[in-house]
């Protein structure tokens, strides 16, 4: 059985939700697994560190839980697990369990996480995997995030920004002091396979019109056949025919 420690101004958007940073009751949130888990029913491995958890049942101390990876169901301890909001923002994980999810071997250099300060109250800490070309200097860097007393934040205090959201695209675009740029939520297995792919809208090219074959009565006509309405639409055909109604028989209508 695994162990796990009990605890609870940029151009480029790598945002799902722009909003605050702290989550309300309407902002989705998914539960992740901190351990790689065996239940007693089983030798081997329940549930893997980083997975998307479904909640079956809590019963407080004990959650049943399914992965959305494989669909393997199990019992485990609440402290087991952390929630995460925004792809990045964890709420109960520690320092040692973020280098472990982002030493996981999906994560690129620049991955990263926020997390809750373990050091002070109602803080957060930054994490980011710094990757090189041998794997034993791979490392996880920590910097704190400041508060300022108007509710900015800041690493650096030359840089403030109004929402941790607003550092987080600040830091994407250029690694401004950090160790490297931000290149991506640290990866969590199963975070999309519950959802399914949005559909891409298709767009409809209408024909060029010839305007000098557009007769006054086409414009007026109140049956219109299938090929009228495919050159001038409803919205077309009505500003049309009130800009006709307006300047008939008046030429000097928009003197003033």
């Amino acid at each position: 059985m695994g162990t796990c420690p009990i605890r609870c101004r940029s151009r480029m958007t790598i945002l799902e939700n722009p909003s605050e940073t702290e989550s309300s009751p309407s902002q989705e949130s998914v539960l992740v697994s901190l351990c790689n888990y065996s239940s007693f029913e089983h030798t081997e491995l329940t549930i893997c560190i980083g997975e998307q958890l479904d909640i079956i049942s809590d019963d407080g101390d004990f959650m049943m839980v399914r992965s959305t990876t494989t669909g393997l169901e199990t019992y485990i301890p609440t402290n087991y697990t952390a929630r995460l909001t925004h792809r990045w923002l964890f709420t109960g994980l520690s320092r040692i369990k973020a280098v472990a999810l982002l030493m996981q071997p999906n994560n690129q250099s620049g991955a990263f996480l926020i997390r809750e300060s373990e050091t002070n109250k109602d803080g957060y800490s930054l994490s980011v995997l710094k990757r090189s070309n041998s794997s034993y200097l791979d490392c996880v860097k920590h910097y704190r995030i400041f508060h300022l007393h108007n509710g900015w934040v800041y690493i650096s205090p030359g840089v403030t920004f109004p929402t941790v959201h607003h550092l987080v695209e600040h830091y994407s675009e250029s690694a401004g002091g950090l160790c490297c740029r931000l290149t991506g939520p640290c990866f969590i297995h199963g975070l999309y396979a519950a959802r399914e792919p949005r559909p891409i809208p298709s767009a409809i090219r209408r024909p060029t019109i010839n305007w000098k074959d557009i007769s006054r009565s086409v414009i007026f006509r109140k049956e219109r056949t299938e090929s009228d309405h495919s050159l001038v639409s409803e919205g077309l055909r009505e500003a049309i025919s009130s800009y006709l109604q307006m300047t008939d028989g008046n030429d000097n209508s928009w003197d003033t």
